[in-house]
Formats: C-alpha cells, structure tokens, sequence
C-alpha cells in the first residue's frame, strides 16, 4: 500500500513541473521609475508577448513598485504576421531612457500552449531581465519553464511562473 501511493504522490508531483533559473540581483529600489517594455514572441502564438506583459506588468505592481511605465502602444508591432523583434525593445529602451526611467523590464516569451495530447497541459516558458537604464546593463535576469494540470488554464500557469521568477528580485 505505501509503494503504490508513494507511486501516486510521484506521478502526481512530476505532472506538474516547474524548472527556475535566475540571477541574484543588486538591491533596486521600488521608488525609482520603472517601464515595462516589450516581451518578445518566440512562439507561433499571436501576442503571446502581450499576454506575458500583461501578467508580469500586474504582478511586479503587486510586489509593490510605485511606478511602472507602460511603453507607448504605437513602438510595438506584435502582429501575426509581423513578430516582435530586439530593434523594438530598442526602441522603448530608448523611449524610457528619453522619460527619464531608471530600471526596464523586459524579456521573451519561448512557450505559450496547450501541449498536444490526451490531457492538453498548459505549458509556459519565460525569460524576464531588469535593466539599469543608467548604466546599460542587465542587473537581473531569470528564466524559468512551467506546465500545469490538464485543467488549469494557461494564465493560472503563466501567473504563478511570473510570481515565481519576480520573487527572486531583490526590491527596497
């Protein structure tokens, strides 16, 4: 009996994975100015980058920064037929450096899916950066990759590998 649920335990923990990898970031302060630039779209999945922006915008708010810019709409050209690409972070990295932002956030979106098959688990996988627009230089950066439950929505599964990653900035 302890075989056959230690058995079940396993299955259960390997059904849903997570792989995290991050740097340890310097101490950044939640008063400076802060923009959200864009998230390139490494998948087949329209606007996957917007989706991605859109969680990591939200949570880093709730980890408490005071300001969180958004890039102006008409520098991203996240399209179907037209993915992102670096020259427009680029471009809102030197926007922000214009505003006066001190740190960006940035990175990509390298999966965004249902995994084909009988159970069709969500899958996720996202590179977030800081960078210190003072300096030009990248102060955190993490990577991480994470699928769900077969009925867990890909959102819920995007949310808690976000909240995983920021989790390991350093803020004041």
């Amino acid at each position: 009996m302890k075989k056959l649920l230690l058995l079940v335990l396993s299955m259960l923990m390997l059904s849903a994975c997570t792989s995290l990898q991050s740097s340890s970031s310097h101490l950044l302060s939640k008063k400076e100015r802060w923009a959200m630039l864009p998230m390139i779209n490494n998948t087949d999945v329209p606007q996957a980058g917007l989706r991605a922006e859109a969680i990591v915008h939200t949570l880093m708010l709730n980890r408490g920064l005071e300001s969180l810019t958004l890039y102006p709409v008409e520098l991203n050209q996240d399209t179907l037929f037209e993915p992102s690409e670096r020259k427009i972070v680029d471009r809102t990295r030197v926007w922000a450096q214009s505003q006066g932002i001190r740190y960006a956030i940035t990175g990509s979106v390298e999966e965004w899916q249902y995994k084909v098959g009988v159970d069709g688990e969500p899958a996720v996988g996202l590179t977030l950066k800081v960078l210190d627009l003072e300096t030009n230089s990248v102060v955190w950066s993490a990577v991480g990759a994470k699928s769900g439950w077969s009925r867990s929505a890909l959102s819920a599964v995007a949310q808690d590998l976000v909240r995983s990653l920021i989790s390991s900035l350093n803020l004041e």
